[in-house]
Formats: C-alpha cells, structure tokens, sequence
C-alpha cells in the first residue's frame, strides 16, 4: 500500500513523502491516527499542488533568513551580567540574555533557536542561531561586568 505522509514519522519517512508500507500498518495505525493518507490519485494531485505553493514560501523564508543572518554577522552584541574583579561570571551566559539583548536592538529571535557554549569569564563569545533549516548566523557577544 502507498501513503503519503502528513507528519514526520520515526523510521518510515518526512512529511509529503509517499512511502510503501504493508496494509495493516497503513489501514490500522498510520491513517486512524491522521500521519497518512492514501497516494491515491487525487491525493497525489493535491500533494504537488501543495508542493508547489510550498517552495515558493520556503524560498521566500530562505532568502529573509540569509539576510538576517548577513545583518547578525555584521553586529556585536554586548550582554551584561554579574561578576567578581577577576572577570569570573556568577552563572553563565543563557540563551534568554541573548535573545533579550538582540530584542533590545530591534532583532527579534526567539531563544530556542539559540545556542551557546557555557561562558564563565568577561569577554568575547560566539553565540549560533539556527535561523532556517539550511541557515545558521554566528553572534558575537560581548560579555562585560554589570555596573
């Protein structure tokens, strides 16, 4: 039996991919809990119209990812937070403090999306943000004292 998949599922396929599978996998587990529907012709047709609707809008999130990514590269953002005289951080640099001080500079980027190596000392680090499934941005951080 053919299906196409709605939703990503572990071991067989991605969403819209139109996979073979045995009857009773497809009839009793993959349809009833709405991960498939049958490759039938009608359902083949509408799966390429889909496709065809979602590339033009998956080119258009591509290309404003890049060019933020592009504006990211070109900023430093500095981030204040607690320390001692030697430079040590109480705590760690988190993703929140990341996203808030981009917000603070008019760049909206949502935390969970971030990524950071524990920073434990002033100075420079580099923060990664996935921005798009093929797009990554570095930030360069400033990590200075609070005063």
């Amino acid at each position: 039996m053919e299906i196409i998949l709605i939703q990503d599922v572990a071991n067989l396929g991605y969403k819209n991919d139109i996979v073979k599978v045995k009857d009773g996998y497809g009839r009793n587990y993959l349809i009833p809990n709405k991960m498939a529907i049958i490759a039938n012709e009608s359902n083949r047709k509408q799966l390429a119209e889909n496709m065809k609707q979602q590339a033009k809008k998956m080119a258009e999130m591509l290309a404003s990812a890049q060019q933020l990514a592009e504006k990211l590269a070109a900023m430093t953002i500095t981030v204040a937070v607690k320390a001692n005289e030697d430079g040590k951080i109480f705590g760690t640099v988190t993703t929140a403090q990341v996203s808030e001080a981009l917000a603070a500079q008019g760049i909206e980027i949502d935390r969970k999306v971030i990524t950071i190596e524990p920073v434990k000392e002033l100075g420079e680090a580099v923060a990664v943000a996935r921005l798009h499934r093929e797009v990554k941005a570095e930030i360069k951080l400033n990590v200075v004292a609070e005063q």
